[in-house]
């Protein structure tokens, strides 16, 4: 099969038939062979009718249904499990990702060997104040901390290689992360490709400020755990170290100023009545914690089944 098209929706049930529509005629024109894997959210609409009237009709339709709303991320990460294209694609259900991208995508795997291409939707029709700023600022930080140069990371048009999404899991709100997290997976050619960004036809936007600030966090947990989920101590010892030390040199540095001044007759104060004696002793206790959070990290980290499990690309026996 040469693609699998993704469509995680939630409450789209006005765009669902259009878009289906859409993506067998483009398809059909380039001689495809394809399946669309429609992921119901949750919808509290007629969306899961609405698939199942169009999987009755094109049984290269497929669908999954949640229970309950779960995220994109969740609704993506199913999907990844069950396609079975050699490229990947995945495209919002609104209408605003234009199916006609979907020929040049695939070239660009297939043709240029890229492990994934991201939309970029470099004319928008948002909010300015709502989405526009936030979402340069956004994609900023994204580039300055994960060294990857595209221009919308949170684009929901992309396409992978087979292999991509096969080999990573995301979660909680990480699909905004997957370029991120396919690099540090091994997958290091990304590429980027200027793609149409449509006017939304039908209901409103699923999205508000809260996923700015959730980014930012899903961010530093990415960050933070790809670099020291199997060595703990790394960062809890170094910083642990650093508190320590500093509040011992400056507990030091009070005791051998008292005793100078006292030494010379001067007048000094103990070095239990200052302040700063209390803020090294602070540093102290914080730099121990830390070893000991370090410790415990290292301790469940040991115990993690996938400790000593390794992206193996090729094998030669």
């Amino acid at each position: 099969m040469n693609i699998s098209i993704i469509v995680p929706l939630f409450n789209e049930e006005e765009s669902l038939p259009e878009l289906a529509t859409w993506i067998d005629r483009v398809a059909t024109e380039h001689q495809f062979s394809y399946e669309v894997v429609m992921v119901d959210d949750g919808s509290t609409d007629r969306s899961w009718e609405v698939v199942e009237q169009l999987h009755t009709t094109n049984p290269n339709i497929k669908g999954i249904k949640f229970r309950r709303n779960y995220g994109k991320s969740a609704a993506l990460n199913t999907a990844f499990q069950v396609v079975e294209g050699d490229v990947v694609i995945t495209m919002d259900a609104d209408l605003q990702d234009s199916p006609d991208e979907i020929p040049e995508l695939y070239r660009m795997i297939v043709e240029e060997k890229y492990d994934v291409v991201s939309g970029w939707k470099k004319k928008r029709y948002d909010n300015v104040f709502l989405k526009n700023i936030p979402s340069k600022l956004f994609n900023w930080t994204t580039r300055r901390i994960s060294k990857i140069p595209l221009h919308d990371f949170n684009c929901g048009l992309k396409a992978y290689r087979k292999e991509v999404v096969k080999n990573i899991e995301i979660y909680s709100e990480m699909h905004r992360y997957i370029p991120v997290i396919a690099k540090w997976a091994g997958f290091t050619k990304i590429g980027e490709k200027v793609v149409i960004h449509q006017k939304r036809k039908f209901g409103v936007s699923k999205f508000g400020w809260n996923r700015f600030v959730n980014g930012y966090l899903d961010l530093m947990t990415l960050s933070f755990t790809n670099r020291f989920r199997k060595q703990p101590m790394h960062f809890f010892g170094l910083w642990g170290s650093v508190s320590f030390l500093v509040g011992i040199i400056i507990a030091i540095a009070l005791i051998i100023k008292k005793l100078v001044l006292q030494s010379h007759g001067e007048i000094f104060r103990q070095v239990t009545d200052q302040p700063l004696f209390y803020l090294a002793l602070l540093a102290v206790v914080i730099g121990c914690q830390l070893f000991l959070a370090g410790f415990i990290g290292e301790l469940i980290s040991s115990s993690d089944s996938n400790r000593n499990k390794y992206k193996i690309e090729k094998t030669l026996n």
